[in-house]
Parts: structure tokens; sequence; C-alpha cells
């Protein structure tokens, strides 16, 4: 096998597991969300969520809160460790979360994740996302009127 065909092996079994990672996600579904990593950590804002009791409590406690939460318009770029996602999530604030109370608000944000990859497996997710937009959506922080 050529060099180039090695890389584009990897980039789509990188793109299949990242695909299967969202789904999950979308789906509420935490089992197969850590399924798809090696080793699960987030990483959120820079705030590190490592293992799979942590990624567990991480992941309800965002159902909990928004239990309509979903990543839309998803768009998939490779780079060299990994691959670059930008999308959008949109929930409504339904259930408590990070010790708010719920609102009724909808949140529509801009996210990017960063899919680490050791070879053809998942190491991390980077997560990066303007929480004042969120915290404004949800009517937590005043609005620019």
């Amino acid at each position: 096998m050529t060099t180039l065909e090695n890389i584009v092996r990897l980039r789509k079994q990188r793109e299949e597991i990242v695909k299967q990672h969202v789904e999950a996600e979308n789906r509420h579904d935490i089992d197969a969300t850590i399924a798809t990593f090696h080793q699960p950590r987030y990483e959120m804002n820079g705030a590190p969520c490592d293992g799979e009791a942590a990624v567990r409590e991480l992941l309800a406690g965002l159902i909990q809160g928004f239990p309509d939460i979903q990543a839309e318009d998803v768009s998939l770029r490779h780079m060299e460790g990994g691959v670059l996602v930008e999308g959008t999530i949109r929930g409504t604030h339904s259930g408590e979360w990070a010790g708010i109370p719920p609102t009724g608000r909808r949140v529509d944000v801009p996210v990017v994740g960063i899919f680490e990859f050791d070879d053809d497996r998942l190491v991390c997710e980077k997560v990066f996302t303007d929480m004042a937009t969120v915290l404004t959506q949800i009517g937590v922080l005043p609005g620019n009127n």
C-alpha cells in the first residue's frame, strides 16, 4: 500500500469514528458515545473531563439540562492528528444544568470540535463554544437589546 493509500484509509477510518460518535451523541446514547473512544476524554473550552465516569457525568448532565440537544449542520475537515468538526448545537433548557434551573429557552450556538486521534483511535474530543452566548440565550446573562 502506498503512503497516499494509507493516508486515505486512515482518514476514512477517523471520519467513520467521528460520524459514529456524533450520531451516538445525537441519540443521547452515552454508552455508544463512550465506546467510540480508545480512552474517554473531553475537553470543554479547555477544561478536561477525563475517564469513563467523568465523561458519563458530563454527557448525562447535558442531556438532563437539554433533553432535545442535537449537533446539526456538521462539516468535517481532516488535519494531521485528527478531525476538525464545525456545527451548531441546538436544544431547549428544560432541565437543571450546571446548577441552573430550567428556563425553557432555546440555545442555538456555533461549536467547534477537535477530535484527536492516535492513529485510528479516538483519544479526545475538544469542544469549543461561546458559553456567554449559551448563558445569554437561556436568560442567565443579560442580552444586548
